[in-house]
């Protein structure tokens, strides 16, 4: 092998292995989901951890890795939809029909009314602002889900928010994306990492947690929810 095509081997493989990266995250929404019928919950949550922040890292691996020239064979942004669907969607509307959080009627309607709201959000060429800001609420189901499982509303209050949640995916309200914001970056991404570390505390507690880490996780939850007032409108641009 000559030393000319050996840097080229090398940064291929590591593109190739990026997307390969991406692709485990399939594998954990497998886990995910298998736990999710055994109404195991914590162990559905715990892995839908494990994927979500599979896929917090894996774009800045691909940026640096170069995919789209060292292994543009593979659409990358096509792979991170169908993993994020089924992490971000599907699991967390069968955590929820499997639940006791609602009537199964109720969970069951509503869960086909997420899965093809989120079907079309997916799909929807104006998802992102110019800015990388999310146009609409971003289907983070697995995150309402989780919050649902932690704070046991009455089943009216949790299906009325789903359903806004669904509807609010179709509007020009802008949601934070943690990790590709400018604005307040260093605390978005401090914030971010709080999060995690409460919500594992969560789970790790059989999503019966403390009142600290549940103050802690609705204080983080708003944190998110109001930093689109930082931004220079709360609206998306056209």
């Amino acid at each position: 092998m000559s030393i000319e095509k050996r840097p080229v081997r090398v940064a291929r493989a590591a593109g190739f292995s990026v997307h390969v990266f991406t692709a485990s995250g399939g594998a954990v929404a497998v886990l995910a989901l298998y736990a999710a019928i055994e109404r195991n919950f914590p162990t559905c949550f715990a892995w839908l951890g494990l994927a979500l922040f599979i896929d917090g890292i894996d774009g800045t691996l691909a940026r640096a890795a170069r995919v789209q020239v060292t292994a543009a064979s593979i659409d990358g942004v096509v792979l991170d939809l169908v993993i994020d669907f089924l992490t971000y969607v599907l699991v967390p509307v069968v955590a929820l029909w499997r639940s006791d959080l609602m009537p199964i009627e109720a969970s069951f309607w509503i869960g086909l009314i997420v899965t093809i709201a989120s079907a079309l959000y997916f799909a929807d060429t104006r998802m992102k602002t110019d800015d990388l800001w999310f146009r609409g609420f971003p289907a983070t189901w697995n995150i309402i889900v989780l919050y649902l499982f932690i704070l046991r509303p009455p089943w009216v209050v949790s299906a009325g928010l789903l359903l806004g949640a669904a509807g609010l995916m179709f509007t020009p309200i802008v949601f934070v994306h943690p990790l590709r914001v400018m604005k307040l970056r260093g605390l978005t991404i401090a914030v971010s990492l709080a999060w995690f570390a409460l919500a594992a505390v969560a789970i790790a507690e059989k999503l019966r947690p403390s009142d600290w880490i549940v103050w802690g996780l609705i204080a983080t939850a708003a944190y998110f929810l109001a930093l689109p007032l930082m931004r220079q409108s709360p609206w998306a641009q056209d």
